[in-house]
Parts: structure tokens; C-alpha cells; sequence
């Protein structure tokens, strides 16, 4: 779960010290729940101009490291929740006792620590980002410079997901952005600003407009909690379902750890958006 903040992915691969496979399925189908880095920078840009607000100094330093610190004691509280419930349904079983041994300690062999780590952490976790984010790419330049009917391919597809999107709090550009976010999280809410903006690329824009450019399009403080959560809670990126594919051995449990997330994203948002709707 620890490795997991810094990527998902790795923190998969990490399972691989607990022998009992029961436990080993739990952990990697578990492991989405904390933030990685990948989705900090959405998490805090949000919170940062939704929920700071005007405050600078150390108050506005206060108030984001207190929400972040709030987003990511939900996950770890998703993390064990989820993995009790997995325990006691899909992957039931009895507890195993788990022992990690310290290793023996010797010099430390500077080449095949650099070979081992470059090999087994760097260039197999970008090999496998770059085998999905090539393609996905394609698919978002296609989807935005594309038209027809008169309208791009990627407002068709917004407009179809809106429905979806407000029930739970969001709308279709939202919805969409995060499955084309699939290959890499960063990318959301450059989709966000991209569609919203009708261009046919993805850019930079500075924090005062990014608020204002959110806000004339309908969003709120739910929309902004809503839209945190969603980032907390969704289907892990390409990376971490082709790395549960192969360590898990099948195409199953990738499935499965798409679905327990998303689906505890969708229903703690509707329950969210609902909610405020009753006292707004």
C-alpha cells in the first residue's frame, strides 16, 4: 500500500513478498485506493482552487495538506474495508501468518543494484505505459480534430455520457477525461480544460483560469468533491491493469480490479450529489 503513493504499478509488483496467494490477490486488487503520483496533482489542483480558496501563507498551506491528508485516510479506510470484504466473499479463505526475513547483510554490489533496478522498476513499468499511451494518444487526437454531424467525435461521446455524469455529481467532459485518462492520470484535467476550451490539443492554463473556465461550466464545490473522489476511487490506470494481469496470471482479475473501485467511486458520488441536491 506504502509503494502504491508512489505508483501503483509498483506497489503491485511489491505483493509479490506475501506467499499466501489469497492475500497476494487482496493486496494488488486493493492497492488503487491510495492516491499514486499520477493523481496527487489533480487531487491537490482541485482542492486548491475549490476548497482553499483565497488563502495564502501558512493558513492556505494548513488547508491543503488537512483536506489532502482527509483524501487519503479515506482511501487507506477504502483499502482495509474493501480487503475485509474481499476476505470474506470472492477471495475467502483462512488467514495465513506472514514472515519476512531480514536478508544477510553484505556488500552492497553497485552494478547489479542499478541493472536489477533499471530492468525490473524502470523499464518494464514504462514499457508497458508506452505499449498503451502511444495508441490512446492517437484515439484522443482522432476524437478531438475528428467531426461529424457538424460536432467532433468527442463532444458526441461527452454529450452521450452526460446523463451519467450528473447523477453522479460530475458531467460528460468529466467522465470522459478519466477514461481517456486510462494510460495516465495526469492527463484528466488537461482533457478537461481541452474539451471545455473546444480545442484540438491539450495545453497549459493557469490556475485563475482553470477556475474560471470550471466554474462557467457549471461547477461547484460538490462538483469538486465529487470529482476528488472519483480521482481516489477509479479503475487503475493502463499500467497497473496490465502489471495485475500478469501477476495475478489472468485477464479476470484486471477485470476485477477495474469494477471494485469504479464501482465504490460511482456509488459514493451519487450518494454525494444526491444528497446535496435534497438541500439545494
Amino acid at each position: 500500500m506504502c509503494m502504491g503513493f508512489g505508483c501503483n504499478a509498483a506497489g503491485i509488483v511489491g505483493c509479490r513478498i506475501i506467499d499466501s496467494k489469497r492475500e497476494r490477490l487482496i493486496a494488488m486488487l486493493t492497492n488503487v485506493f491510495v492516491p499514486c503520483n499520477g493523481r496527487f496533482p489533480m487531487i491537490l489542483t482541485i482542492i486548491s482552487l475549490f476548497f482553499v480558496g483565497g488563502a495564502v501563507g501558512f493558513l492556505g498551506s494548513f488547508l491543503s495538506a488537512a483536506a489532502l491528508t482527509a483524501v487519503i485516510v479515506l482511501g487507506i479506510g477504502m483499502t482495509f474495508l474493501v480487503s475485509r470484504i474481499l476476505s470474506a466473499t470472492v477471495l475467502k479463505g483462512e488467514p495465513s501468518s506472514f514472515t519476512l526475513e531480514l536478508p544477510p547483510f553484505r556488500k552492497p554490489q553497485i552494478g547489479k543494484i542499478l541493472v536489477r533496478s533499471l530492468l525490473d522498476r524502470t523499464v518494464f513499468v514504462l514499457g508497458r505505459a508506452a505499449a498503451v499511451a502511444a495508441p490512446a494518444g492517437l484515439a484522443i487526437w482522432l476524437l478531438a480534430n475528428v467531426s461529424v454531424g457538424g460536432d467532433t467525435l468527442l463532444n458526441h461521446v461527452t454529450g452521450f455520457l452526460d446523463p451519467f455524469g450528473r447523477f453522479i455529481g460530475m458531467d460528460g467532459v468529466i467522465i470522459t477525461a478519466f477514461l481517456l485518462g486510462l494510460p495516465a492520470n495526469e492527463i484528466v484535467i488537461p482533457l478537461i480544460v481541452m474539451t471545455y476550451m473546444q480545442q484540438g490539443s491539450l495545453s497549459e492554463t493557469a490556475p485563475a483560469q482553470m477556475f474560471e473556465l470550471f466554474s462557467a461550466n457549471g461547477w461547484t464545490p460538490v462538483t469538486a468533491l465529487c470529482v476528488i473522489i472519483f480521482a481516489l476511487m477509479h479503475f487503475p490506470c493502463s499500467t497497473s491493469l496490465l502489471t495485475i494481469k500478469k501477476e495475478a496470471g489472468g485477464w479476470k482479475w484486471a477485470a476485477l480490479a477495474f469494477v471494485i473501485p469504479t464501482a465504490c467511486g460511482v456509488a459514493l458520488c451519487a450518494v454525494i450529489a444526491n444528497v446535496a441536491r435534497l438541500f439545494c
